[in-house]
């Protein structure tokens, strides 16, 4: 099975400022989302991935994010797992995010 990428909040800063085509898939639940969003972010919480992965293109780039990076990873694995090929994994999640690119998105 081919390893899921780490990418740092700064490297998805410079992917999406790049404008190069990617997917951000946050799979916290609604509840964390309501909280603090990447805009653009495709949301489906994790314990959803497995009956709906099949509505992500698997030949995009496709950055899997959560809070801290736990649930990402697992959401990750089971997309590469599951055919995927260039799957990321954001370092630190939204947490990390918040701390390095975007203060003003709350904690929690």
């Amino acid at each position: 099975m081919k390893a899921v990428t780490q990418i740092t909040p700064a490297g998805l800063k410079a992917l999406m400022d790049s404008k190069s085509p990617y997917c951000l898939l946050d799979v916290r639940e609604p509840w964390e989302l309501a909280l603090a969003r990447i805009e653009g972010s495709v949301a489906i919480p994790l314990n959803e991935i497995p009956s709906r992965f099949k509505e992500l293109d698997a030949a995009q780039a496709i950055i899997v994010m959560c809070k801290a990076g736990g649930r990402s990873q697992r959401a990750a694995d089971f997309l590469v797992a599951n055919g995927f090929d260039r799957v990321s994994n954001l370092q630190g999640g939204i947490t990390a995010w918040a701390r390095d690119i975007d203060p003003n998105l709350p904690a929690y």
